[in-house]
C-alpha cells in the first residue's frame, strides 16, 4: 500500500463518508483538511474527535484559498456536484478527485462484490449478505447502504468477502476500484438533474466494470436491451432474468427460480415462496441468486434465506394494521420506477401519500397503475402539483395536498376503509422537507404510532 505519510488531502462533505475517510487518512499519516459547506456551529460535534486527531477545518464554504497550499488529492462526498469551482479549479491543476469508496478499496485485499442499478440495490445487497452469512462466509455488508466503507475496511479479514452498495455518485470518483464480482440490477434513466443525460448516468454505472478482467465476473439482467448493447469488456458475464433463455445463468421459469449451468437446470425455489413481496423483488432475487451462487453460496443457503427474509427498512416495509387498514412505509421509492413497483405489489386498494423533490422526473408511466390501484391521494413536497395532475389524467377524484407528513398520515386514515393499503411510495426524493429518505419513513411510522 502506497504511503500516506505528509500527503496533502481535502475532504470536501464531512457526512459519515467524509468523517470516515479523513479518520482512516489521518490514522495513516495524511495531512487532512476538511472542508465543509455548513457553518461550524452545525457540525462542531462531529469535527471536534477529527481535530483531536490533527485535521484541520474550513467552514462555511468552499473556498479557492484551499488550493493555494499543494493538495495532493481530493475525496469529495459524492453529493457535491463537479461544477462546484472548487472541483472545476482543482480538475484544471490536474488534482485527482475521489469518493470514498475508491479511498477505502487502497486499504483492502478482500474480495468485494459491488451492487448497483437505479433500484433494489438495498434490498438485494441485503439479501446477498444475508445469503452469504447464512453460507458461513462472515460477510461484511457496506457502502451506499449506510455504513461506510472506511469506518470498517481495515477490520476486515482478508478472507472476508465486501458486499458493498454502490451508486452512480460513488462510481464517478473511481480509478482503481475493483470488484471481483459487479452486478447491475438494473438501469432506468435517474438522477440526470446530478449527471445531465441518460449517457453520462450509463457511462458512471459503467465505471463499476472498468477494472475487471477475465477472472471476474459481471452480473447483468438480460431483459434490458440497453445492458445488452453496452456490455462491459473484460469480465466473465453471467446472466439473470425474468425470461428464461437457453444461457447459463438464473431464470425464471414457469414461476419458478431456476439455475442453468453447463445445460442442466435445478429449481432453487417457487416465486409463491419469496417472502418478499411485488414483482420488483423477484428481479432483486434472480440477481440475489447469481451473485451468491458465483460468490460460492450453497443452493440450500440461498433458498432458506429466500424463503424467510422480509426485506429492508423503508422499502415496502409493513409498518402496523389498524381497523382493518395495512400501513407501509416505502419511504426509499425516491424516483417514479420505484414507486411503479411499490403499487404494483398490492391487489388491495391503495390510499397513496407521494411527492417531494422535483427532480423533473416524468411520472406519466403511473397513470396507468394508478388508475387500477388507487382510490385516494395525498399528496406534500416539491412535485405535489405535477404529480396531482397525474393522478387526475388517471381518474382518480380524491386528490388531497397538505403540508407536512404527519397531516399527511392523518388524511391518509380518514380515507382508507378497512380492506385497504396506505402506501407511503413517495416517487421523489426526501431533500426538499427532508434529510433523507430515512428521516422520512422514521417520521412516517412515528405518525401512525400516534393515530
Amino acid at each position: 500500500m502506497v504511503s500516506f505519510v505528509n500527503r496533502r488531502v481535502l475532504v470536501m462533505g464531512l457526512a459519515k463518508s467524509g468523517a470516515a475517510v479523513a479518520r482512516l487518512l489521518l490514522g495513516h499519516g495524511a495531512a487532512v483538511v476538511i472542508n465543509e459547506q455548513k457553518p461550524r456551529e452545525q457540525v462542531e460535534e462531529a469535527l471536534l474527535p477529527l481535530e483531536a486527531l490533527g485535521a484541520k477545518v474550513v467552514c462555511g464554504g468552499h473556498p479557492l484559498s484551499l488550493l493555494d497550499e499543494h493538495v495532493d488529492f481530493i475525496v469529495k462526498n459524492p453529493g457535491i456536484p463537479y461544477h462546484v469551482p472548487l472541483l472545476v479549479a482543482a480538475r484544471e491543476r490536474g488534482i485527482p478527485i475521489y469518493t470514498e469508496i475508491e479511498v477505502a478499496s487502497w486499504f483492502t485485499t478482500s474480495p468485494i462484490y459491488a451492487i448497483t442499478g437505479s433500484n433494489g440495490k438495498t434490498t438485494t445487497t441485503t439479501l446477498i449478505g444475508e445469503i452469504l452469512r447464512a453460507d458461513g462466509q462472515n460477510p461484511v455488508v457496506a457502502g451506499n447502504i449506510g455504513i461506510v466503507l472506511s469506518g470498517v475496511v481495515e477490520q476486515v479479514a482478508p478472507d472476508q468477502p465486501i458486499v458493498l452498495e454502490v451508486s452512480s455518485f460513488q462510481l464517478m470518483g473511481t480509478e482503481t476500484f475493483h470488484p471481483r464480482i459487479a452486478l447491475l440490477v438494473n438501469l432506468y434513466p435517474s438522477h440526470l438533474d446530478y449527471h445531465g443525460t441518460f449517457e453520462a448516468y450509463l457511462e458512471a454505472k459503467w465505471r463499476i466494470f472498468r477494472n475487471m478482467t477475465e477472472t471476474d465476473v459481471a452480473v447483468l439482467g438480460a431483459d434490458q436491451d440497453v445492458v445488452r448493447q453496452h456490455l462491459p469488456r473484460g469480465p466473465r458475464i453471467v446472466w439473470f432474468g425474468r425470461k428464461a433463455r437457453d444461457e447459463d445463468g438464473v431464470w425464471l421459469k414457469d414461476g419458478r427460480i431456476v439455475v442453468r449451468r453447463q445445460g442442466t437446470e435445478e429449481v432453487v425455489l417457487a416465486t409463491a415462496d419469496l417472502r418478499l413481496r411485488g414483482e420488483h423483488n423477484v428481479e432483486n432475487a434472480l440477481a440475489a441468486t447469481a451473485v451468491s451462487l458465483m460468490a460460492g453460496a450453497r443452493l440450500s443457503a440461498i433458498r432458506e434465506v429466500l424463503q424467510t427474509f422480509r426485506g429492508v427498512e423503508h422499502r415496502l416495509e409493513f409498518v402496523m394494521e389498524r381497523d382493518g387498514v395495512e400501513y407501509f412505509n416505502d419511504s426509499k421509492s425516491t424516483n417514479p420506477r420505484a414507486a411503479l413497483g411499490a403499487l404494483r405489489a398490492f391487489d388491495k386498494p391503495i390510499v397513496w401519500i407521494a411527492g417531494g423533490l422535483d427532480r423533473g422526473d416524468d411520472f406519466s408511466g403511473l397513470i396507468d397503475d394508478i388508475q387500477r390501484r388507487v382510490k385516494s391521494v395525498v399528496l406534500l413536497g416539491q412535485a405535489a402539483d405535477r404529480l396531482g395532475e397525474v393522478c387526475r389524467q388517471a381518474g382518480v377524484s380524491d386528490i388531497e395536498k397538505v403540508g407536512n407528513l404527519p397531516e399527511a398520515v392523518e388524511r391518509a386514515r380518514q380515507a382508507a376503509a378497512p380492506g385497504d393499503v396506505v402506501l407511503l411510495s413517495p416517487a421523489c426524493a426526501s431533500w426538499d422537507m427532508f434529510n433523507s429518505f430515512e428521516e422520512r419513513g422514521r417520521m412516517f411510522k412515528e405518525a401512525l404510532h400516534t393515530l
